[in-house]
């Protein structure tokens, strides 16, 4: 069975091809002035079969429905028909998302910006039992009393009973009046904050929590120095000093075990640091030694991984591999070792992420003391590792079978604890390159503490048991247990909420794609005899797409007299009366249209106006073709006048069934002001004749586009006279630009030299003048400037003002400096007259320039060449009334070293004025906001003679405003934004960021002289907007990161090596208190 064809079975008409059929039914109706149904059928297109499996919604089918919904399983970008996932998206964040896996699970904590570090350090010591419980059992007239204990309370509650994966810990965070954009030290806020809480807890009434602090984290030290000589200990050796951490050195060490012999290690003090003994009362040799007197329950070691580079001024981290056991044997590492055996086992490691000192990010894995199961804790991310600190890949690890790791060498199958407990340990011991901070709890007292009865705390015994919650092995008091219970409750609550208004959301979305699915299915009419409705297009597509569409409007396609127009068919559809009445009883609207809702009068009038159409494209294109002559010169039998202009654009323009706008106005560029016809020498007026019967039809489109427009088409007829009013104008202005012509050809002749800048040859004894060189700029431009372009270019100014403002007012002499002057093939000239800015002319000139602009021969400044032998020079010593230059030759054939040149001027120059001028332009230049200077990266071993040059404020390069780095003979060029304010220091890491040459290998230089001073600024190295420097790269030290030197620059400017200055952790306890 052959497969039917359905190639042609939807193909769409073309519109040209039912325009046309439109067009011919309505002169149809025009020619018989009557409307059959048949007509109708055709123009509204009703016949049309109904459309099935269209991509897009046919426009030139009113029984076309496809395309307004997506098909089945289908989806769109926004709308009704939005992917389900999208939608619930829209609903905002889902709560229940928040929630804690399970109770096992333990709570993260909100990063603040940069409270990484304070995050850890809360979660070791929340995580801590005896520490957590402490807290828990202080009294609630001291929380209120510190409220850095109650907010601490609050946030060890909440971690432990909440309902959500997170906790705020803004609060606590606010307490401690901590910056939440400054990054700061673990270690450093775990110290501080320790002796917070130790300065609060002290005034607590529970014997367990007053001592909390101390009991868990603090050990004991004392630092003994033994002479070599006498053998007896000083007097400050017996002295015991508290610890509360350990800081061991990384760089260096391969594990702990290392670190901590470094630690203990005796240190020999000999040569100029020998101790003095007052048993021998004499400086002699001695050891010093630290020796470790007690242990705390929970041992935590600082890892130095931050060094300090002497050569760079800056801190680097240590990211070597760092080693330590899961079980710590200290008991020998005690100096007293007769006490039984001290073994911790490994309870939280911190990590510090990222190479740069100052900046980074911190997590702590922390071990359950309960289950054994270690967590990874960063900020509210909480991840379940399993049995080990680390996963698999993330560390090296080894597994030493032989025993405990220990002080020395490992140690054979070591039994701990009582004969019920007897067993072997085994250890592992981890690598990290990042493990900043480690915690070993000791394991006796682990055990004491999990087989022990936990005291409840005095002032809570005595009240009811419903007051007090006991979660696993923690109380919590009433006050802190009704407010989680609150908060879980109301957590709980908007989770609900939201499943609620989820479900029912969804519910009302499949309700709507269900009912718009049924109409559409039910929209199509079946048979021509059916009654049926017409509906706007635009509502049908808001109804099929939006959830919640508008009232139901189908006032856009109706006419003037309240009835459906055909050619509003390409904007609606046609439906079933089922469908309008499920539509209008949901959406109401209106106003319904039915099937014999035509307008037979706007029908009758559109089949006129397609004949006129007809008509007068007819007769269009018969003018075109009479302008077509007309354009070319054919058309001899021209009567009436229009702009040429005008005429050529309407020739371009389409045929159109009626004239629009543009058809407006064919003589409006010829028309002058008086209403008169324009001389066709002024700008815009060309004009040209055209046949009466073009103009008529001009005409009559012109009036039919503006009809009240009186005067906006003026008729010129051939004999039509000029306007004489503006033709005096144009007179009057050609007569003004022929003599100003000719004015200008004078100058030039007088001054050709000048006109055109050439050297002025100067003649020693002869007589000069000098003007500024600015004023010839501008004279030199206005004469050369001719044609149409000659009113843009100004005139300059009279000489006699601008003659003025070069002598001082104070001492009526010269205040600017002379030009130079040079031998060249032994005749003078002036050396730079383009840069100079006075330039030296003949006296002829002088005398032209004074008749023709105004100046006043006697103003001159008149200047004198002479030259004469350096030791009969009466003139040398004279430095005030003449300007001594040495003679400069390229001619290496002419010899002028014996003698000296000298420019003397009338008047003198004043050297008072002249300094104070060019100080205030110095002060002026060092004072700049903004400015390019240009750098080159010089490959060579040398630089190019060019770069040896200083520069002098103009460079070529200010052409070109790319920043990017492009090529030279001689290396890298780039171009800087800098003010003079900008530091050395920061020019070094612009550069730093455009070339890659770290701050540290860059030899910076301006011209032969090295910049060297970072502190000083441009303007104090005289370093001005255009500058050439160079830079060499001398690759002493490695290349680095420069978002390290940022960092670490931004922390030094924020002085944070003062840590937590300003904040509670340093403030005095009492002034916290309330």
């Amino acid at each position: 069975m052959s497969r039917p064809t359905t190639r042609n079975k939807n193909k769409r008409q073309r519109p040209e091809d039912a325009v046309d059929s439109s067009s011919q039914i309505l002169r149809k109706i025009h020619d018989a002035n009557d409307v059959t149904d048949d007509d109708i059928n055709q123009l509204f297109m009703i016949t049309k079969p109904v459309c099935q499996g269209c991509r897009v919604n046919t426009r030139d089918n009113p029984n076309c429905f496809c395309g307004l919904i997506p098909p089945v399983n289908g989806s769109r970008k926004s709308g009704l028909w939005q992917k389900t996932a999208d939608i619930i998206q829209s609903f905002g964040p889902d709560p229940s998302l928040d929630g804690r896996a399970s109770d096992s699970t333990p709570a993260g904590l909100t990063n603040l910006g940069a409270t990484c570090y304070a995050n850890s350090i809360l979660q070791c010591l929340y995580m801590n039992t005896a520490f957590r419980e402490g807290v828990f059992s202080v009294e609630f007239d001291v929380l209120k009393q510190y409220p850095v204990l109650d907010q601490l309370a609050r946030l060890f509650a909440q971690l432990h009973s909440s309902k959500m994966a997170f906790v705020d810990s803004a609060a606590f965070v606010k307490t401690l009046e901590l910056d939440n954009g400054v990054q700061q030290d673990s270690h450093e806020f775990l110290t501080l904050l320790l002796s917070l809480l130790e300065r609060c807890l002290r005034h607590s009434g529970v014997s367990k929590s007053r001592t909390i602090v101390q009991d868990l984290f603090r050990g004991s030290v004392s630092h003994v120095t033994t002479c070599s000589k006498c053998g007896r200990d000083s007097e400050a050796s017996s002295q015991v000093d508290d610890f509360y951490e350990l800081e061991l050195n990384v760089k260096g060490f391969k594990n702990l075990d290392e670190s901590l012999n470094d630690y203990l290690s005796l240190e020999e003090l000999n040569g100029d640091n020998q101790y003095f003994c007052g048993c021998c009362n004499a400086r002699v040799d001695a050891t010093r030694c630290i020796k470790l007197r007690t242990l705390p329950p929970v041992l935590t070691f600082q890892l130095k991984r931050c060094v300090f580079l002497p050569k760079t001024t800056a801190k680097k981290k240590i990211t070597s591999s760092f080693s330590f056991p899961e079980v710590l044997d200290m008991g020998q590492r005690l100096s007293d070792s007769s006490k039984k055996e001290l073994i911790y086992d490994l309870s939280a490691v911190l990590i510090h992420k990222g190479s740069a000192v100052n900046s980074g990010h911190y997590i702590a894995h922390i071990k359950d003391e309960k289950t054994g199961k270690w967590w990874e804790f960063d900020d509210e991310q909480v991840s379940d590792l399993g049995q080990r600190p680390f996963k698999e890949g993330s560390s090296t690890q080894h597994l030493e079978k032989n025993g405990v790791a220990g002080s020395g060498s490992t140690m054979d199958m070591t039994q701990l604890g009582s004969s019920e407990c007897s067993s072997t340990i085994q250890s592992e011991v981890f690598s990290s390159s990042d493990a900043y901070m480690l915690m070993y709890s000791l394991r006796c007292a682990k055990q004491e503490n999990q087989k022990g009865h936990t005291e409840i705390p005095a002032d809570l015994a005595t009240r009811e048991v419903e007051t007090v919650n006991q979660l696993g092995s923690a109380y919590l008091p009433s006050h802190l247990y009704e407010e989680i219970n609150n908060m879980n409750a109301s957590y709980l609550e908007s989770c609900k909420q939201f499943d609620m208004r989820k479900e029912r959301e969804l519910n009302s979305l499949t309700e709507r794609r269900q009912e718009t699915r049924m109409i559409l299915s039910e929209a199509p009419v079946q048979s021509l005899e059916d009654q049926f409705f017409w509906i706007t297009t635009d509502w049908l597509r808001q109804w099929a797409d939006n959830i919640t569409p508008p009232a139901l409007d189908n006032t856009p396609i109706l006419c003037s007299h309240g009835k459906v127009l055909p050619s509003k068919v390409n904007s609606m559809k046609r439906i079933s009366a089922l469908a309008w009445a499920k539509l209008t009883s949901k959406y109401k609207g209106g106003p319904e249209i039915g099937k014999g809702d035509y307008c037979r009068d706007c029908l009758i009038d559109g089949a006129r106006m397609v004949v006129f159409a007809d008509s007068y494209r007819d007769r269009r294109t018969f003018m075109k073709g009479i302008v077509s002559d007309v354009l070319s010169g054919k058309c001899e039998d021209g009567k009436y006048f229009i702009s040429r202009v005008w005429l050529q654009q309407w020739v371009k323009r389409k045929n159109l069934d009626a004239p629009t706008e543009a058809d407006a106005g064919p003589t409006n560029a010829i028309r002058c002001q008086h209403g008169q016809l324009m001389p066709e020498q002024a700008s815009g007026a060309k004009r040209i004749l055209v046949p009466e019967n073009l103009w008529s039809f001009l005409l009559e489109d012109a009036i039919k586009v503006k009809p009240d427009d009186t005067s906006g088409c003026s008729c010129f007829p051939l004999d039509s006279v000029q306007c004489c009013h503006c033709s005096e104008e144009l007179s009057e202005v050609a007569c003004l630009e022929d003599s100003l012509r000719t004015l200008k050809i004078k100058q030039r002749q007088n001054h050709e030299k000048l006109a055109l800048g050439k050297g002025i040859q100067l003649t020693p004894g002869s007589r000069y003048f000098v003007l500024p060189s600015r004023w010839l700029v501008e004279w030199r431009s206005y004469v050369n400037m001719s044609g149409k372009n000659s009113s843009s270019v100004p005139e300059p100014d009279f000489l006699n003002k601008v003659m003025d403002t070069l002598k001082c007012k104070k001492h009526a002499r010269l205040q600017e400096r002379l030009p130079e002057i040079v031998c060249r093939r032994g005749s003078f000239f002036q050396k730079s007259p383009a840069t100079d800015k006075l330039t030296i002319v003949p006296e002829h000139d002088w005398r032209c320039f004074c008749e023709e602009w105004g100046g006043i021969l006697e103003h001159g400044i008149s200047a004198v060449l002479e030259v004469g032998d350096c030791a009969e020079n009466p003139f040398l010593s004279q430095d005030i009334t003449a300007r001594e230059k040495q003679l400069s030759s390229s001619d290496d054939n002419n010899e002028t070293s014996a003698q000296q040149l000298l420019l003397k001027t009338s008047p003198e120059i004043c050297e008072e004025c002249i300094g104070e001028k060019e100080s205030c332009e110095l002060m002026e230049k060092l004072s700049y906001s903004e400015g390019d200077v240009f750098i080159c990266l010089v490959h060579g071993k040398e630089a190019p003679k060019a770069m040896l040059e200083a520069s002098d404020s103009s460079f070529e390069a200010m052409k070109r405003t790319s920043k990017r780095s492009r090529r030279t003979n001689y290396g890298n060029l780039i171009n800087l934004k800098v003010s003079a304010s900008t530091s050395v220091y920061q020019l070094k890491m612009m550069i730093w960021e455009s070339l890659g040459v770290v701050k540290e290998n860059q030899i910076l230089h301006k011209g032969t002289r090295v910049i060297d001073q970072e502190s000083a600024t441009l303007a104090d190295m005289n370093i001005f907007p255009g500058d050439r420097l160079w830079v060499k790269d001398s690759e002493i030290h490695e290349p680095r990161d420069i978002a390290d030197e940022l960092c670490d620059k931004k922390m030094e400017v924020e002085d944070l090596e003062e840590g937590f200055r300003g904040t509670l952790l340093t403030a005095d306890i009492s002034s916290e208190a309330s």
